[in-house]
């Protein structure tokens, strides 16, 4: 049984591998999924830090749904202690926490079929961030390039503990629930790879010739990349992006204030005009059609007919979500009770987890 940590780094294999050797890996399972979609197990969530918007939608949540129904287990994880990552304090996490719960609901999220859940509701999903921690150095950690990014965009005043960890609690996450597979975009490769390399080496260590984790694989996405209304990324606190709970009325008004340019004549142009290019993509998602068959219907009417047809486009497609979220709003006993009975669920497999951890550390006393 090794009781040292193996030389590579937790970037090393993602590397090596390449972007286009991970698509072609997704491009497996895809199949798979299809054939067997029982086999599977998937963790996902988000970071209650405020209401989810049309990049996370078209980038990551009709993706879990599609998972969900074609019959594959569901996890879904609203991480509250992740808040405090890259921030001093957690402003208004319970509305959040509930907002995302409607979120979910209101895209087709069935908890029926899902479990949803929070970190600080599930104990022993975090003590297992303590033998995991002894998995990985030091170094493999300061090398981790997702860990940089967040640490330089980092709202607190100080870089925490927890910061530095985020990988290793990532890995937790993943696999107190044994998760075989784990939807992800090309920047969050460096972090499935710790929680696969924590899954190999706690196997080597401790495993006795029994795998206790799966090793977990990405499944990348084809996620559209859609520009926040002032040409910048997309993102909740920018105040540049359509949540899913805007009205139509405040749709329209965000589409209007977005950023083009001076030319008259629409065209696809992703290079040479990105916030064009990106009002073009978000109606031709909503339409189900291409981005350059919209651009030819809106010719040379400019920018404003442009931005019309982005508005239509979007509130036409969130009609049926903005209704189920209204009415499954008005019942937030109910939104409660799932998130309650999404915890319970989490708590058993965790519990069961963690029994079998300590069992493999001999430190079941």
């Amino acid at each position: 049984m090794s009781t040292t940590l193996a030389p590579a780094s937790p970037t090393t294999s993602a590397d090596a591998l390449g972007t286009s050797a991970a698509r072609a890996r997704s491009a497996v399972l895809e199949v798979r999924i299809h054939e067997d979609p029982g086999r599977f197990r998937v963790l996902t969530g988000d970071r209650p830090t405020g209401r989810l918007h049309l990049g996370h939608y078209f980038g990551t949540l009709r993706n879990r749904v599609r998972l969900q129904d074609l019959g594959v287990e569901l996890f879904v994880i609203i991480a509250d202690y992740q808040v405090l990552t890259d921030r001093d304090i957690a402003d208004d996490l319970t509305a959040h926490v509930e907002e995302l719960v409607l979120d979910h609901l209101a895209i087709g999220v069935d908890p029926e079929r899902a479990t949803v859940f929070t970190h600080s509701a599930v104990p022993a999903l975090n003590q297992l961030l303590l033998p995991f921690l002894s998995l990985v150095s030091v170094a493999e950690l300061n090398r981790n390039p997702t860990v940089k990014d967040e640490i330089a965009h980092s709202r607190q005043s100080a870089v925490s503990g927890l910061m530095f960890t985020y990988p290793v609690h990532q890995a937790a996450d993943i696999l107190f629930c044994k998760a075989n597979l784990v939807p992800v975009g090309q920047d969050q490769l460096p972090h499935l790879e710790v929680a696969r390399t924590v899954a190999r080496r706690f196997n080597d260590r401790y495993g006795d010739g029994t795998p206790v984790f799966p090793v977990p694989d990405a499944l990348l996405s084809e996620a559209p990349l859609l520009l926040g209304t002032d040409g910048t990324k997309m993102s909740k606190s920018r105040g540049n992006a359509v949540s899913l709970a805007a009205s139509a009325d405040e749709t329209a008004r965000l589409v209007r204030g977005a950023r083009t340019d001076s030319e008259r004549h629409i065209v696809y142009d992703p290079a040479g005009r990105p916030e064009v290019a990106s009002l073009l993509l978000l109606a031709a998602l909503c339409q189900g059609r291409t981005p350059e068959e919209v651009a030819a219907d809106i010719g040379s009417a400019g920018a404003s007919a442009l931005k019309r047809t982005v508005t239509e486009s979007v509130n036409e497609y969130l009609a049926p979500v903005r209704a189920r979220r209204a009415e499954y709003g008005r019942d937030r006993a109910y939104l409660r009770r799932v998130l309650r009975e999404g915890n319970e669920r989490a708590r058993a497999v965790a519990d069961a987890t963690l029994a079998e951890v300590r069992t493999a550390m001999r430190s079941h006393y």
